[in-house]
């Protein structure tokens, strides 16, 4: 998949550290509900709390034992993931349309971009025909869920660097049976987050032809009355 070509195009990163996942998605709809032809693309990273999230056809059979992780039903694509703390998820907030770029080169971005940063470690990684998201030996590494209002996307990716698996366990992930879930560290990456998140951001400004500048202001996180 070849980069974007055109000008580059700005675009802010905001790290939003550890945050719990709802007034996240809350913020981020409403960003998405409030922008028009003149704001600037958004690019948040961060490491949420410990949460499942079921995709708008999110069957609950999939959810097999959630124990003491909540459940959350949400507005993106795909069955169910785990969020929780030693993953990188990134919600690029993007107007595709300006972009030049359709869903399905979207994702197909993405995860060009992911499959590129592990390169950067040696780790060799793919796409697997009908199951978005990317693998290494079969077992998946990192889980897209987009959703894309009016030509504009939110959601994103989830990136395994350095967790615990355990709760996938409690899981059918993205809706398979039995599929193996891995990470960065348990393949000989690097152990912490801080080594991962430029490359991966480089890689992702690279795809969609982005130059990216860093602003340490928040969204507004308050949940919605």
């Amino acid at each position: 998949m070849d980069a974007v070509t055109a000008t580059a195009a700005q675009a802010v990163v905001r790290d939003l550290g550890r945050q719990p996942y709802e007034p996240v998605w809350r913020a981020m709809q409403r960003f998405t509900d409030a922008r028009n032809d003149a704001t600037t693309d958004e690019l948040w990273v961060v490491e949420h709390d410990p949460v499942f999230t079921l995709g708008q056809a999110g069957k609950e059979e999939h959810v097999l034992a959630p124990g003491d992780i909540p459940v959350l039903h949400v507005d993106r694509g795909g069955q169910v993931t785990y969020h929780g703390p030693g993953q990188i998820v990134v919600y690029p907030l993007l107007e595709l349309r300006r972009l030049g770029i359709g869903v399905r080169d979207y994702v197909c971005r993405i995860e060009q971009a992911i499959i590129d940063t592990l390169d950067e470690w040696n780790i060799g990684a793919q796409r697997l025909e009908g199951a978005p998201g990317v693998y290494v030996g079969g077992a998946k590494i990192a889980a897209l869920g987009i959703r894309v209002r009016r030509g504009c996307s939110f959601h994103g990716l989830a990136f395994n660097v350095a967790m615990d698996l355990e709760p996938f366990h409690r899981i059918n992930p993205c809706g398979y049976q039995g599929l193996q879930v891995t990470s960065v560290l348990d393949l000989g990456g690097p152990s912490g987050l801080d080594a991962v998140k430029p490359v991966l951001l480089a890689h992702l400004a690279s795809q969609f032809g982005l130059e990216l500048r860093a602003d340490a202001g928040l969204p507004d996180l308050t949940p919605a009355a």
